[in-house]
């Protein structure tokens, strides 16, 4: 206990080893949907299901490790949401490559990440966000994870006329959602530690007592990842066409990533006095090499998942809670029938209940002002709206940018903020 406490300074974070273990469940248990949606999702670009399971889970491993070891931070990592989905439908399935050529995308893109990041340009673009951004984007990641939780829940489904509109609430899973949020809320607010992680076992528990959720076992062997290991086309990758899909990869990851770093940090207050955080250009190295190490072993990329809010909000500080996520994804190589077994809407109402936590960020908005205000709403409502956290990030850049440059306050822009927002005009006007 004293070298976790002298490795991770549990005590200069006011933090403990239970609270950091407790933390880690917790993030495990709200992103654990990861180990089974990502190769349902790729294998339908041909690669094997049990590989790209395998993959999934060692590559979050390895990121969480780096991150925690190294960068010391709360911050779980595993192949991202989004990612996968433009991996399969839009590389693969859309433009016609391999999926072997689409994991050489995958490993360049990682390693533009890295040698960005050991050059601290990443760290001098983060840094360079304004505060008023940083609001925004906080914001907007809790009011995505709202969306996710929503939709996953069953509680706002599509509609052909007005987008979205509210479900069946008479179904198991929204009622089970909202209990769950109900109960997460009320125990955070009594204080009792790891309310977030009794609310989801808890619901899981009730689900299955009711008959709504199945029973999937405890454990197997974990399924061989020979078909997928070592399968990347390097060589295919650097077909002149392809660097539009390299582009996209490190652009999506790059973006996703600064913006769930900037929230995480904000919600857990591990941003300096200065507002910046610190030993980012290690927190960013962990990312892009947890990347690369992602697609030699079969998956698409690897990025930091806002849902770490989630361990954060159960006390968790340090790079220990991000190493206990690690473990129990190499845990999940053989349990993964009992780790199935958590549904959607057990951890919809913990995503629910970061969000409001994740929202409060408006709150130190400054609202008397409307050329930082504005951009702040933009970036906010962009992400759920668009779903995508980088298209928020975009438009709320432009818009600040744009806002400030009208009003003549020149003197709020510098010039990373300029060239990020011009560069973000050009890719919206030429690639859509």
């Amino acid at each position: 206990m004293k070298f976790l406490d002298n490795y991770f300074k549990l005590a200069e974070q006011k933090t403990n080893v239970k609270t950091e273990v407790i933390a880690g469940v917790t993030t495990f248990l709200t992103m654990a949907y990861i180990i089974f949606v990502n190769p349902s999702i790729l294998s339908e670009a041909g690669m094997d299901y049990g590989a790209v399971f395998v993959a999934t889970c060692l590559a979050a491993a390895i990121g969480c490790f780096v991150m925690g070891l190294w960068a010391n931070y709360p911050i779980a990592q595993a192949p991202g949401m989004g990612l996968n989905a433009f991996f399969t439908y839009g590389v693969v399935l859309g433009m016609g490559y391999t999926w072997e050529a689409a994991l050489g995308a995958v490993f360049f893109s990682g390693l533009t990440f890295f040698l960005l990041s050991i050059f601290k340009i990443r760290e001098w673009i983060i840094n360079s966000i304004p505060l008023s951004l940083r609001l925004g984007i906080a914001a907007g990641i809790g009011l995505f994870l709202a969306m996710i939780a929503l939709k996953n829940a069953g509680i706002v489904v599509a509609n052909p006329a007005t987008f979205v509109a509210l479900g069946d609430l008479s179904e198991p899973a929204p009622l089970y959602a909202l209990l769950g949020f109900f109960v997460i809320t009320a125990l955070a607010y009594l204080r009792v530690t790891g309310a977030v992680m009794i609310g989801i076992v808890g619901i899981t528990v009730l689900a299955m007592v009711l008959g709504h959720n199945q029973y999937g076992g405890i454990m197997s062997m974990p399924p061989s990842i020979a078909p997928t290991f070592m399968a990347m086309d390097l060589m295919g990758a650097l077909d002149v066409a392809m660097l539009s899909v390299i582009f996209a990869f490190l652009f999506v990851d790059l973006f996703d990533t600064s913006g769930t770093l900037v929230g995480v940090a904000h919600r857990g207050k591990l941003l300096d006095e200065d507002g910046k955080l610190p030993r980012i250009g290690r927190a960013m190295m962990a990312d892009s090499t947890a990347s690369m190490a992602g697609a030699a072993l079969g998956t698409s990329t690897t990025t930091s998942y806002i849902e770490s809010t989630a361990g954060i909000a159960s006390g968790g500080r340090t790079g220990l809670t991000a190493v206990v996520v690690g473990v129990l994804f190499l845990i999940s190589l053989f349990f993964a029938p009992l780790a199935g077994s958590i549904p959607a809407y057990a951890t919809a109402g913990a995503l629910l209940y970061v969000a409001v936590l994740m929202a409060g960020s408006l709150a130190h908005a400054n609202w008397e002002d409307p050329t930082d205000a504005a951009p702040v709403l933009i970036a906010a409502l962009a992400m759920p709206l668009t779903f995508s956290i980088a298209e928020g990030i975009a438009l709320g850049f432009i818009s600040y940018v744009a806002i400030k440059t009208l009003s003549g306050r020149f003197e709020d822009l510098n010039p990373a903020v300029v060239v990020l927002a011009l560069l973000f005009a050009a890719k919206f006007l030429f690639l859509g």
